[in-house]
Order: structure tokens, then C-alpha cells, then sequence
């Protein structure tokens, strides 16, 4: 008897070709969307591939702002001497910088935030900035914490978040990719899909970890244009090592490279640039 369709094992080979074609479909896809978001940075001149335009990271990070508060303690209120210090600071170094002549000049907000257990400080996409009161407390001067918010502007004015969030949806699209492509009944596309995530996320620490780096160089930068001493920043570093054995830890070490690391380069840096040739920056008054 004539076979007019394929046997069951034909089927499934069938099956599984197309779900390969999907899935590499899915993926080129992928690429070619995230190789044509290229943008020039509007303060850095620099070509990036970023996920939105600054008007949407700015609406983005607004719109994002209150929950990621709440998640740590919620915002001080203004009022507080401590919060009004970092506003100030803040705005200090925006106006001194070429931050002020980016598009997010108005859109900085500075916010001090009531976790007292976890040292961190972070910046969402746009312009608004944060630090816990777990690392305010353990700063020493101005200067300090004029290098920890320099430090999250420099993520703003470069784009990290953009730039990041573009790759996120490039590895999403290529997990969705393997795990149509590697599907199957015997639960291995399972396994491939779960490599795959795994290897995006290795990927996006690496690209963090650099970006850290950049964002140093930026800070003391900052630092030195509002009248802060860079080297102050040795000591930033000195102070996320100590914390890192301390209860809730320094959750800045989960993504930032090793402090010995940032200090090798902060200390070329100064060497390199001698930003304090004349004598004139300070380490600014002690916090406590």
C-alpha cells in the first residue's frame, strides 16, 4: 500500500527542522534589530545601540523611581539634613559637569534612601540617583560621597541603562531562539534553554563590571569639577571592601568589580591627570 504521509518518526524530524528554522529565525531576528538601535551619545559623541531615546529613559526612570525606593527602605524625606546634603551635593555636580549640558540637566534627582543594612547606590535610566543610608553613614566627607554620586551620573550620561536594557533584549530574543530551536519531548531544549539564559546573564555582569569602570572615570571627573579631591575615592573603595563582610553586606560588589581592581585604576588616574597640581581641592566638611 502506497504510504501517503510520513511515518511517525519522519513526522517528528519534520517537526523538529521547523522548530530549528523558527528558532534561528527568532534569533537573526534578534541580532539585526539590536545591531540597528544606534544612537550617538548626545554628551559623549559616542556611537552605542541603546534601547530608547533620552526623553524615554527619562520617563522611564521616573516612572520606575518609587518602587525601586520602596524595595529599600523608601526615600528619606527632604527635609532630613542628610537627604538635603545629598540634593545638594548632587545638583553641585551636575551644574559643574557636562552633565549640565546633557539632555537630562533637569531630570537629575538625588534621593537618600532608609535601608540601613545594605550598602548601595544606583541610578535608573534618565537621571534619578540613589544611595542607602547604609553607605551614607559610612562615608567620611563631602568628598566621598560627591565621588559615590558622581560615580551614578557618569552611568546616566554614558547610557548604561539604555545600553544594557537593548542587550537584555537581545539575549531574551536569544533564549526564546534556543528554546524553540532545542525543544523536544525528551526535555533537552529544557537544559539548552537554560545554558543559554545562564550564558546571557554571564554577559550582561561582564558588560556591568566594564561599565563600573567607566563610570569611575566619570565620578572623579565630576569630583574634581565641583571642587572634590579624587583621591577621596581611594577611600570609597577601602570602605566598600570593609563592608563587604558586615551584615547585609555591600551589594555594590555584586556587579562592581573588585575594590583592589577600581583602586589600581583610580590611582592611575590621578597619576596620569594630577587633577589637585594646584592645591585647590578639598576633601570638603566630615559628615559626622
Amino acid at each position: 500500500m502506497t504510504q501517503l504521509f510520513g511515518s511517525g518518526n519522519q513526522r517528528r524530524g519534520g517537526g523538529n527542522g521547523i522548530r530549528l528554522l523558527i528558532g534561528a529565525g527568532i534569533i537573526l531576528f534578534g541580532v539585526i534589530s539590536y545591531y540597528m538601535k544606534s544612537d550617538t551619545n548626545p554628551v559623549t559623541g559616542e556611537k552605542q545601540r541603546v534601547a530608547m531615546s533620552p526623553d524615554q529613559e527619562m520617563q522611564l526612570g521616573l516612572q520606575a523611581a518609587p518602587q525601586m525606593a520602596q524595595e529599600m527602605g523608601g526615600r528619606v524625606p527632604a527635609s532630613d539634613p542628610r537627604a538635603a546634603l545629598v540634593a545638594s551635593i548632587g545638583g553641585k555636580l551636575v551644574a559643574s559637569s557636562q552633565a549640565a549640558k546633557s539632555p537630562y540637566a533637569g531630570n537629575f534627582n538625588f534621593y537618600l534612601l532608609g535601608d540601613a543594612q545594605t550598602v548601595n547606590a544606583f541610578a535608573l535610566p534618565g537621571g534619578q540617583i540613589f544611595i542607602t543610608i547604609a553607605l551614607f553613614d559610612k562615608l567620611e566627607n563631602e568628598a566621598q560621597l560627591a565621588g559615590v554620586l558622581g560615580h551614578e551620573i557618569g552611568h546616566v550620561i554614558n547610557r548604561h541603562g539604555a545600553e544594557h536594557m537593548a542587550k537584555g533584549q537581545l539575549g531574551q530574543m536569544i533564549v526564546t531562539g534556543v528554546m524553540v530551536g532545542a525543544s523536544d519531548e525528551g526535555g533537552k531544549g529544557q537544559v539548552a534553554a537554560a545554558a543559554a539564559m545562564m550564558a546571557n546573564q554571564m554577559l550582561q555582569l561582564k558588560y556591568s563590571r566594564s561599565d563600573e569602570l567607566e563610570s569611575d572615570d566619570y565620578g572623579l571627573r565630576y569630583m574634581a569639577s565641583a571642587g572634590y579631591d579624587p583621591k577621596e575615592m581611594i577611600r570609597v573603595m577601602q570602605i566598600l571592601k570593609e563592608a563587604s563582610g558586615s551584615r547585609g553586606g555591600s551589594a555594590m560588589l555584586q556587579t562592581h568589580p573588585d575594590p583592589d581592581a577600581r583602586i589600581a585604576a583610580i590611582e592611575k588616574y590621578l597619576k596620569e591627570k594630577n587633577p589637585n597640581a594646584s592645591g585647590t581641592l578639598s576633601s570638603g566638611p566630615a559628615l559626622r
